[in-house]
């Protein structure tokens, strides 16, 4: 069996994951001196956006040894903006801990990561952290937490209180008590008479939740026997691996408190590599899978990966490109090596056309898609700022820069919209995006200029019209002659533009009928309030030409006459796209996200409780596209930073008033400006 394990560190921000990574790495001897987030010098969150914001902003790896186990541990970004990063890297662990601050009203923060790995079926354990200075109660907060997690959490710890302040634990498996000691190991003390009723009832609480899959336990506990040691390691061990119990833990990583029990039962409870792959992936050549790109100043490119079968050296080609090199991290120090065995997480170096989530087969082709290990499902854009390069001259460097972003992060995209002429770029937040744009001023150097992105206004008629049209030009020799009678009338909502030629007799040739129809088309781009036309119908039924004089032009501009002096006597009315949205928050927060809703002139349309998401509800709207722009900043802020959303377009339909006034001022200023 492998003797490495692989563990994620996630939780919420501020719960100290990177701070419990630090400790881990100082307990183990990986590193001599500990750092701190707020001088900006561990081994997690060694990227500077990182460090400038002190919030991990991207996924970290560090190696460490415990006992004969090498430790590959990740260290997740907290922040609901960069979920994806964890997601991603998730995918390629063996277990999870999950850290948690003592704080009960903060229980739904951890609800997105829980969700995930209750999803996905990753073991996982919960450290609560920050037990020394806390007065919350464990029979408190741990309800608060199952409310969230579907996988039954199971208290393994029994604090014990001098006062309010914890100094110590029972350990519910062995019955021991233990002291903390700062930066040391703890050490065995009597049981205090103050914990031993509350001992009592957690162990049996404990031992009845393990009961549920083993039925010899069972028969011990209705017979009043007390199982060995052993045998509740093996169940809580069996229990762990199949992700059907979350043990819980408690300490202190400032202090090293509970940090080396926490690592005996990584090393006890965390199921080996070859048991994850055997669930994963089946026979076949050595194969991997990347969980995080980085594009180094100095090295280029890096994949962090996760290999699951085989024996993958350096040199060697996987998905037809050459590696160049392999390498261990610890956090921003790479440290090179010849191979990577079947279990081990690292970076491989120069694979140009690696992408986060694919999977690395040795060989010169890529798997095929049946043979591709599942990956972490995107996540929707939730917020979008329109960029340019505040250079000109920088536009191709700005397109390289958000090529090579968008390969690191997946969940950063730019899109390009040529209707709108902008460049929007999306994300999660406005975090997300900010740290974006400071990677391309300083690893890439280009500085953006971020604005509101434009809303893909329309504009409809109310009534029709009947139109003459003509251009005549007179120069000299061959001349320009069109004339065209056409009537304008509206359509029902969303269906399109239609042409239709009613000529008759020959009054206009049907060779110069295609013309007339692209003129309209033509107009229709930029209708009289300043933007495209929808749902109308024109006719042309007469008009004149010349046999000399009349040509394509002369009747495509003699359609656009008609159109611009029919169109503005058709009451001319702007749309708005409306979209469908379905707002996600905790129970807690769903009066007041409907309140949101209102607020910004939407329509609720009904709530229900989320799918597969304890103590969450799912609200759905018709929310005017304007008025989603920003919608998640202010939908976080009333749900503790964990509410999300998805929309799509639903229909177009008429805005008036003031609020019509002003995007129509707006876009005449635009237009002045062009």
């Amino acid at each position: 069996m492998s003797k490495i394990r692989n563990v994620a560190i996630v939780g919420p921000s501020l719960s100290g994951k990177t701070t419990l990574l630090e400790a881990i790495l100082f307990a183990t001897g990986a590193i001599g001196r500990k750092g701190s987030v707020k001088d900006g010098n561990t081994v997690g969150d060694s990227a500077p956006e990182a460090r400038e914001r002190q919030t991990s902003t991207e996924v970290s790896a560090a190696r460490c040894q415990f006992g004969d186990l090498t430790f590959n541990l990740i260290d997740c970004p907290g922040s609901v903006e960069f979920l994806a990063e964890a997601r991603n890297a998730l995918i390629g662990v063996d277990a999870a801990i999950v850290v948690f601050e003592p704080v009960i009203e903060r229980a739904t923060t951890v609800a997105p990561i829980l969700r995930f790995l209750d999803e996905h079926a990753i073991p996982h354990m919960v450290f609560v952290n920050k037990m020394d200075r806390t007065a919350t109660l464990m029979r408190d907060l741990l309800p608060a937490m199952q409310e969230v997690s579907e996988t039954p959490l199971l208290v393994t710890q029994v604090p014990i209180r001098d006062g309010e302040p914890v100094t110590g634990y029972v350990d519910l498996i062995t019955e021991e008590a233990y002291e903390w000691e700062d930066g040391k190991a703890s050490h065995t003390i009597a049981m205090p008479d103050s914990v031993k009723g509350r001992e009592a009832e957690a162990r049996t609480i404990l031992l009845e939740a393990l009961a549920d899959f083993d039925d010899a336990l069972l028969e011990k506990l209705l017979e009043d026997q007390q199982p060995s040691t052993d045998e509740v390691v093996a169940d809580l061990r069996l229990g762990f691996s199949q992700a059907r119990i979350a043990p819980v833990l408690i300490g202190s990583a400032e202090h090293e408190n509970g940090v080396r029990r926490l690592l005996q039962e990584i090393a006890d409870w965390v199921p080996e590599p070859e048991t994850t792959a055997a669930a994963r992936i089946g026979d076949g050549p050595a194969a991997a899978q990347v969980l995080k790109t980085y594009n180094t100043p100095h090295g280029g490119k890096l994949s962090l990966a996760r290999v699951w079968r085989g024996t993958i050296r350096d040199g060697e080609t996987v998905n037809g490109e050459r590696i160049g090199g392999i390498y261990h991290l610890m956090g921003a120090q790479q440290n090179k090596t010849d191979s990577a065995e079947a279990g081990d997480i690292v970076a491989f170096g120069r694979l140009e056309h690696a992408r986060t989530g694919d999977t690395l087969q040795v060989g010169d082709h890529a798997p095929e898609a049946a043979g591709a290990l599942p990956r972490a499902s995107p996540l929707p854009r939730l917020y979008g700022l329109a960029i340019h390069a505040a250079k000109r001259d920088d536009e191709v460097k700005l397109s390289t820069a958000l090529a090579r972003i968008h390969d690191e992060d997946p969940a950063i995209e730019a899109e390009q919209d040529s209707d709108l002429h902008q460049l929007v770029l999306w994300g999660q937040g406005d975090m997300h995006l900010n740290v974006t744009m400071a990677k391309m001023a300083s690893r890439y150097g280009v500085s953006v200029v971020p604005g509101k992105p434009r809303v893909p206004y329309r504009e409809a008629i109310r009534k029709g019209v009947t139109q003459h049209g003509r251009f005549k030009r007179q120069t000299g020799g061959s001349g320009m002659f069109g004339d065209v009678h056409i009537t304008i009338k509206p359509l029902p909502r969303g269906t399109g533009f239609e042409f239709r030629n009613a000529v008759t007799g020959g009054a206009i040739p049907k060779q110069y009928i295609p013309a007339v129809e692209a003129g309209v088309k033509e107009y229709l781009a930029q209708g009289p309030l300043g933007f495209p036309v929808v749902d109308l119908a024109v006719e042309v039924f007469d008009g004149k030409y010349h046999d000399v004089d009349s040509n394509d032009m002369a009747f495509k501009l003699a359609a656009r006459v008609a159109m611009s002096e029919g169109m503005p006597q058709c009451s001319p009315v702007l749309l708005e796209p409306v979209l469908l949205v379905h707002i996600h928050v905790p129970s807690g927060a769903t009066s007041r996200a409907q309140q949101v809703v209102t607020a910004r002139r939407g329509q609720i349309l009904g709530f229900e409780a989320r799918e597969g998401w304890k103590g969450w509800d799912t609200v759905a709207a018709h929310m005017p596209q304007a008025e989603i722009l920003d919608l998640v900043s202010e939908l976080r802020s009333l749900s503790q930073g964990v509410a999300s959303f998805d929309a799509v377009f639903d229909h177009l339909q008429e805005l008036s008033g003031r609020p019509a006034e002003q995007v129509i001022e707006e876009r005449k200023g635009q237009l002045e400006a062009a």
